[in-house]
């Protein structure tokens, strides 16, 4: 069976990454993925069509001078070898349904779907994930079969957002925080969203998808008004040009690394513990709207379970496992 060009290319693209800013001769190439030079050179004419830029060095060979704004699965894939399938789409409904519907289908997990649009994206209560196809963004899902208990669900998420927290502010140098139970901000400026579903069969999660949209350098041009009013992006808090790859990368490996964590076990209270270091709502005053009741206090961060403690004006501190919370400005 014929290699997918997504595979030779990702394998070409290894060589370029591993020379830096130097040469990779024809002869190198073409050893490494087996083909006559002549296939190279269409395989490179291909990834310049995808946003990649080659200068031809005489007597030395071919050096990459440039890598697409946009999501490139071969680059991912040439970053990431060891990573499961990657299913790349330049336009999907929502990356969550085509994971929900490839498991449907029995394709083996793990395995990713990544798109550069989504034409119905979605949050949580269904709420519209806006996602156009503009260089900057990122939106992510993640296949598991975890066999899990599904009270861990909600704790699944909150181990997410610790994880990609840390990750972004180790990689950018900003402070990202949590506003509970899944969206990451900078200050009252949202700029990722994470969702997590689940099949469940009997008192096992047979089935479970992560979902993430995340902005790292999208123009605010692309946003209707009411969004750009209160959302930002990595890279205008980094203060700096970002590599959207670079990003989807190391966000993957983050992903895969903490979903085997939380399967082999996070110790009981240990995501509590962690909370405070990025929690938006500590010491704040929220309002936690639950079925057709509204309850307003401060919040004092998660306990053991996941659950948002909220101090009431009565001096009684209530749980909350699930619920939508509005912050009141500063």
């Amino acid at each position: 069976m014929p290699r997918p060009a997504t595979e030779i290319e990702a394998a070409l693209l290894r060589e370029f990454l591993a020379a830096g800013d130097g040469c990779v001769s024809g002869a190198a190439l073409a050893k490494v993925v087996g083909l006559s030079r002549v296939a190279v050179w269409g395989h490179l004419h291909r990834l310049e069509a995808q946003g990649f830029a080659f200068a031809a060095v005489h007597s030395r060979g071919y050096r990459l001078t440039a890598r697409p704004a946009s999501p490139s699965a071969p680059l991912l894939r040439a970053l990431l070898p060891d990573a499961p399938p990657l299913l790349y789409l330049d336009s999907v409904d929502s990356t969550n349904e085509e994971a929900g519907r490839q498991l449907a289908a029995g394709r083996a997990a793990p395995f990713i779907v990544l798109a550069a649009a989504q034409t119905r994206g979605r949050g949580r209560f269904g709420r519209v994930w806006h996602s156009p196809p503009a260089a900057g963004n990122l939106y992510l899902s993640f296949a598991f079969r975890p066999a899990l208990p599904p009270d861990r669900m909600h704790l699944f998420t909150l181990w997410m957002g610790l994880n990609l927290c840390d990750l972004l502010a180790a990689q950018t140098g900003t402070t990202p925080q949590l506003k509970w139970p899944n969206d990451l901000y900078f200050g009252p400026r949202k700029f990722a969203g994470m969702l997590t579903e689940a099949r469940i069969d009997a008192d096992t999660i047979r089935e479970l998808v992560f979902g993430l949209g995340l902005n790292v350098a999208t123009p605010a041009s692309v946003w209707p008004r009411e969004v750009a009013a209160r959302a930002t992006t990595l890279a205008r808090e980094a203060g700096r040009p970002l590599d959207l790859n670079t990003i989807a990368a190391a966000v993957i490996a983050r992903v895969l690394a903490a979903s085997a964590q939380f399967a082999a076990g996070v110790p009981h209270g240990a995501i509590a513990a962690l909370w405070p270091r990025h929690d938006l709502l500590a010491g704040r005053t929220v309002t936690v709207m639950q079925d057709d009741e509204t309850h307003t206090g401060t919040a004092r961060g998660i306990d053991a379970d996941g659950a948002l403690l909220l101090r009431l004006p009565t001096g009684r501190t209530r749980r909350f496992r699930a619920g939508e919370v509005t912050l009141r400005p500063e």
